[in-house]
């Protein structure tokens, strides 16, 4: 493999110097070589060359119809002489002056191509950007944006121009020129009345508040390794060509102007990209390397006691922030690393919804978001949402497809894998929850206990799998359904002192100490865990046990538990469950349904449903 040979900067270039893509997916093995490579989720769009080589990482979102292009096509020149040129790739097909591509010639090569439509993943937090940022090659003379270049406000024809002005390529009258067509049918529609899509709805940000940046991606092979709502890194060829925009085509082939905009929308505001590179990843913490898609199963002693340490660690700022509750801080942890790690058709296996309630009234007006901060600092993606009656009955929470524009208008719960959704119900006060509210919490119900997102395509519904840890905080028992229950026994000078506590957490959180509990939630997530003949048997024997001294124990019992011990053993850097850890485990459940049982029966916040 020649990997002393250097990437191409742009398609021409490919071309010119590898002639085959095949060379090129050789050296992008190399994880180097592939993190060498401008992140465009952090590159000013008007900075950057048409066909220029750049790599996208986001959720897939939504797929679009497939498209059949001329892969290979030829073309006629004045003096009739013939050839043949590649349209992989491209948007717009290459002809010189005089030229013009013979449709009917023998040697045409149709092909077909997908394209996905993919945003920046929703709810990354902070740090995750910036290190992301800061870890991107530089492009000469372009410095990374702080924030994605599609902001979710709409940016304007105006704006567009002022940055053509700074391109230095030559190619500023084209740029110009399509500018100015595009105003010109901008006016056009005004003019006429007809409705032009706005940019948040083109950007289709699931989090409104959040706004992701988009990317329309085209891929040409191995269409079915794709699935929505999965986190994806893409390599290819940008594509800027202002003549994309749906105001410099007609309508052909459109049912409406809506249709015609949401299929070809500005590529100043939603770029396209041609990929040949592509890699599926498990996670979106950019602290670790990004060849570690396998599990872990390093058990070397060493990484074992690195590993209890940082756990030792953990559970000390976790108890710091939850009223010095042990328990507690064992239960959110066992949530912070846990992902469905296994289906069946009746259930998702690994799932830890929980619910932290019994939350100390006079500690409600602030506490919620405060806990989130310290959260948000640990997590590489995560979303607090408010549970207010105006968020319920106005917020749209699943997808839904448009039909007037054939597009996969997104919701709330729209959100990339190992996203953890905080649920704020404290927010919750009596009052009507109307018809959206209603639904809004079915979908919520359905996405705790199946651990799916229910699409609606109008006339029918589709269940497509999630993965997202939701954790619920409220006063009473939540109205929301659960995995586990746990309600707080906070103590009382830890309520008093809970101010400086969190003072205390955040001091804690040290730039060193904050990257290892970073990694350690990551890598504890994605690591191996198995139970040999030996336990399974050791466990059946004990369960039975407990059926037989009148232990109420059901099937969902025993599954929960065997999940908590699983990640108790993870959260020590086991790989395998010992008797240890499964005695552990059943302490544990029994100390928190003491708790559940000695719980004052307040019922959730009253809502009253629309009539």
């Amino acid at each position: 493999m020649p990997c002393a040979m250097k990437l191409p900067n742009t398609l021409d270039e490919l071309v010119t110097q590898y002639k085959d893509v095949a060379i090129l997916k050789e050296l992008l093995k190399d994880s180097k070589q592939w993190h060498s490579i401008p992140l465009l989720n952090y590159t000013p769009l008007h900075k950057l060359k048409d066909r220029t080589l750049v790599r996208f990482r986001g959720m897939i979102q939504d797929m679009m119809d497939p498209e059949i292009y001329l892969e290979r096509y030829e073309v006629k020149a004045l003096d009739g002489s013939k050839r043949l040129h590649d349209g992989k790739y491209l948007d717009c097909l290459k002809l010189a002056d005089g030229e013009e591509i013979d449709y009917n010639a023998e040697g045409n090569v149709h092909g077909e191509r997908r394209t996905l439509f993919l945003v920046s993943v929703p709810g990354l937090n902070d740090w995750t950007r910036q290190h992301e940022k800061l870890c991107g090659p530089e492009i000469e003379g372009v410095s990374p944006t702080s924030q994605p270049s599609s902001s979710g406000k709409k940016r304007s024809l105006d704006a567009q121009e002022e940055a053509m002005e700074v391109d230095e390529d030559g190619e500023n009258s084209l740029k110009r020129q399509c500018v100015d067509e595009i105003k010109a049918v901008g006016g056009q529609m005004a003019s006429s009345g007809s409705s032009v899509l706005g940019s948040e709805y083109l950007l289709n940000s699931p989090l409104p508040s959040r706004p992701s940046m988009a990317c329309m991606v085209k891929v040409y092979e191995d269409f079915d390794t794709y699935q929505l709502n999965t986190l994806v890194d893409f390599i290819g060829f940008l594509s800027v060509d202002p003549s994309l925009d749906a105001a410099c085509l007609n309508m052909e082939g459109y049912e409406s102007l809506s249709e015609l905009q949401a299929a070809h929308p500005s590529p100043f505001l939603i770029p396209r990209l041609h990929a040949f590179g592509f890699q599926a990843l498990a996670h979106a913490n950019p602290l670790l390397d990004s060849s570690l898609r396998q599990p872990v199963t390093d058990s070397s002693d060493e990484a074992h006691s690195n590993q209890l340490a940082v756990h030792k660690d953990l559970r000390i700022l976790l108890k710091l922030c939850l009223f010095d509750d042990d328990l507690a801080a064992e239960y959110l942890l066992s949530h912070l690393i846990s992902t469905v790690y296994s289906r069946t058709q009746m259930e998702s296996i690994g799932k830890f919804a929980l619910n932290l309630c019994n939350l100390p009234r006079e500690c409600l007006q602030n506490y919620t978001t405060k806990l989130y901060q310290v959260l948000e600092l640990l997590l590489p993606a995560s979303h607090y949402l408010p549970m207010t009656l105006e968020t319920m009955n106005t917020f749209a929470f699943a997808p839904k497809k448009d039909y007037e524009t054939n597009k996969l208008v997104s919701g709330l719960l729209q959100l990339a894998p190992h996203t953890h959704l905080v649920l704020d119900e404290t927010c919750m006060k009596q009052g009507k929850l109307e018809a959206n509210g209603v639904h809004a919490v079915q979908h919520l119900a359905h996405l705790i206990n199946n651990q799916e997102l229910k699409c609606d395509f109008q006339y029918y519904q589709i269940d497509y799998q999630a993965n997202i840890p939701v954790l619920v905080l409220s006063e009473g028992r939540s109205m929301l359904p659960s995995d586990f229950v746990v309600p707080i026994n906070a103590d009382a000078k830890a309520v008093e002192l809970l101010d400086e506590s969190l003072k205390a957490a955040h001091h804690f959180l040290q730039p060193a100490r904050l990257q290892q509990f970073r990694k350690y939630l990551t890598t504890a997530r994605i690591s191996q865990f198995r139970v040999s003949e030996e336990h399974t048997e050791m466990i059946q024997q004990e369960f039975v046990d407990m059926r037989k001294a009148n232990v109420k124990s059901s099937a969902n019992d025993l599954h929960g538990l065997l999940v908590l011990s699983r990640l108790l053993g993870i959260a020590r850097g086991k790989h395998e469950l010992d008797k240890e850890t499964w005695h552990l485990a059943t302490e544990l459940e029994a100390k928190r349904r003491q708790r559940l049982q000695s719980l004052p029966k307040s019922a959730a916040t009253p809502v009253r449903t629309q009539s």
